[in-house]
């Protein structure tokens, strides 16, 4: 579902375009198989890590002129991207990376970082929380929550908005669920690529079961959240999510690749934000495949959907200032 409001940002496609279903299908033939027969071991970890370094930074290559500021204070690791002409004022960007709690890093989503400076105007702080398995759950939830405590401490929560991908966006919605709990102020917006839900990967292999998922099976992917989790069991707190009725929660905007089994991870997210009292839009790209925002060599469409994103949260910022003037 769309915004009838959004006249400006490009509209959703009925179809995917030549290019990302051409992306899809190499995917579906040359990376699938590798991605499946990877093991989770310590030389297969390091080997998965690389891969997808290597995949970033093929499929969304930096842009040139940014400036990267790391930051080391404390607990709280990342670093401040911002795209050419833009520079530090009274809003900012938080960027939660995923890639199931084990594989990325800040600098893997640089680039993701600085387009979404670009089409905001505004800086991205992208924190590079800890990793399984060296660092078992709550490690990486513990970090997202620092990192946030770290920025309310030089911005208001209103100047804040959210942005994350794939287990970024179950660490992005467990710091609000904790916002909410601990009556600590949300951010004005959050946008989610490809947000995973549900860590035992039973609502993809679901979906699976429909269309294959061109990147990896499930059964190969709920491996990686197993390197956090560490033997707990599936319901604990903060690992499965839940949202209690009245849970004040920011207006989030969940988008989805129609190609990937995260569809619905994103579809029973929409329907838990909803259901509990909260707004929540969701967007079905057609054909593309998961976090393809940050594809934008292979998939055109990659622009597009960032700069609807985009538009999702600058919207927030200004209907939030109106709301407190």
């Amino acid at each position: 579902m769309t915004r009838s409001t959004r006249t400006s940002v490009p509209a959703i496609p009925a179809a995917p375009s030549l290019r990302a279903s051409v992306a899809a299908t190499a995917a579906a033939l040359a990376l699938r198989p590798v991605h499946n027969a990877i093991p989770m071991n310590p030389p297969g970890i390091w080997f998965a890590r690389q891969l997808i370094a290597t995949l970033m930074a093929v499929g969304g290559p930096p842009m040139a002129g940014i400036t990267v500021t790391q930051v080391r204070a404390g607990a709280v690791r990342g670093e401040w991207v911002r795209a050419p002409g833009v520079d530090f004022g009274a809003r900012a960007v938080y960027y939660i990376h995923g890639s199931g709690y084990v594989l990325c890093s800040a600098r893997t989503h640089r680039a993701l970082a600085a387009r979404l400076s670009k089409q905001t105007g505004l800086p991205v702080f992208v924190v590079d929380y800890r990793l399984a398995p060296e660092h078992p759950f709550p490690a990486a939830a513990d970090d997202i929550e620092a990192g946030y405590t770290w920025l309310l401490g030089r911005y208001a929560a209103a100047d804040l908005v959210i942005g994350c991908d794939s287990a970024g966006g179950h660490l992005a919605l467990d710091l609000m669920i904790e916002n909410h709990r601990g009556n600590r102020p949300q951010p004005a917006a959050a946008v989610m690529f490809s947000p995973l839900l549900d860590l035992t990967f039973g609502l993809a292999a679901a979906q699976e079961r429909r269309r294959p998922d061109p990147l990896i099976t499930a059964h190969a992917a709920s491996k990686l959240p197993l390197q956090y989790t560490r033997g707990l069991a599936a319901d604990t707190p903060r690992l499965r999510l839940s949202i209690p009725k009245g849970t004040v929660l920011p207006p989030i905007l969940v988008q989805a690749g129609g190609a990937e089994m995260l569809t619905a991870d994103a579809r029973a997210l929409h329907a838990m934000v909803r259901a509990a009292g909260g707004s929540c839009e969701l967007e079905i790209w057609p054909g593309q495949v998961h976090v393809f925002q940050a594809l934008p060599v292979l998939v055109p469409e990659a622009d597009r959907a960032l700069a609807r994103a985009a538009d999702f949260l600058c919207a927030a910022q200004v209907s939030t200032v109106e709301k407190v003037s």
